[in-house]
């Protein structure tokens, strides 16, 4: 896999990836030079069939503070262009790691250790679960820098996950929300001491992990498309395709009762 010194990746438990945006200096902003290979970690760790679930986290006292307005680092294939076409390749590269994100077969867990702000707070939408630590707050600060608020995705991801009025107070005002908010008003799954943070994080990646592998990239993509659903219908249709999909395909089903009608835990292996 290609290192960076500015995204690093562990495997602290079987199965699990720990992947650490590591520019501490600069709160983890989004520079081009964090980016560009956080995106080529998540398509390498996508294909690695020996990870079952991906964390996701900052080094330092931040997640990702956003955009670097300092030190933005190099957009990759951009010589000759105009300042026009240059602007829309670089917002290329950010949208095309918060979809990275939401397109990985496993499951991805957002460890938010602390800041998490404009696109930091994007970054931590596109993952399927997020756990926060008690020191960890959240902000929509595009508002607050004479911009739009909507970036990444926010204005599409922030309203499906805290519902709409709470979404455009929180994008319209620019503030804070701190962790204890952001697990009452769903934005995180839940809050935990700074310490246990990765600990937790790991213990819900070995979870998944023990399950089968298809039922649960199969269940990641029907919870996504739900979202992007036209109609109740035709997601009931998706959802039955993948359900039937397992049931005949693999001996899933029957390993599951025979494990609860013998009282151990079951042991999916056609799909290992």
């Amino acid at each position: 896999m290609e290192r960076s010194e500015y995204v690093l990746v562990d495997r602290p438990r079987p199965h699990i990836a720990l992947v650490t945006l590591n520019r501490p200096e600069r709160m983890n902003s989004m520079a081009f030079d964090v980016m560009v290979p956080l995106k080529r970690v998540l398509d390498e760790l996508t294909y690695d069939n020996s990870v079952r679930a991906v964390v996701l986290t900052g080094a330092g006292r931040g997640f990702s503070s956003g955009a670097d307005h300092k030190s933005a680092g190099t957009v990759p294939h951009v010589d000759g262009l105009t300042r026009p076409s240059y602007a829309l390749r670089s917002m290329e590269v950010l949208d095309d790691v918060i979809l990275a994100l939401r397109k990985m077969h496993q499951p991805v867990i957002a460890a938010v250790n602390g800041a998490a702000i404009g696109g930091g707070l994007c970054l931590a939408l596109a993952c399927d679960i997020r756990i926060a630590a008690e020191s960890a707050y959240f902000r929509a600060a595009g508002i607050n820098n004479g911009l739009t608020a909507s970036e990444l995705g926010l204005s599409y991801l922030l309203p499906r996950a805290v519902g709409t009025s709470r979404a455009f107070e929180i994008m319209l005002t620019g503030r804070d929300v701190d962790s204890a908010e952001a697990e009452r008003i769903g934005l995180v799954s839940r809050t935990v001491a700074d310490e246990q943070l990765l600990e937790t994080c790991y213990d819900i990646g070995e979870r998944i992990a023990a399950f089968s592998r298809p039922g649960v990239e199969l269940t990641k993509r029907t919870l996504w498309s739900g979202l992007d659903a036209g109609s109740l219908e035709a997601h009931m249709q998706a959802e039955g395709l993948g359900q039937l999909f397992i049931r005949l395909l693999t001996n899933n089903f029957e390993e599951a009762v025979a494990a609860r009608r013998e009282k151990r835990p079951p042991v999916f292996t056609d799909d290992k």
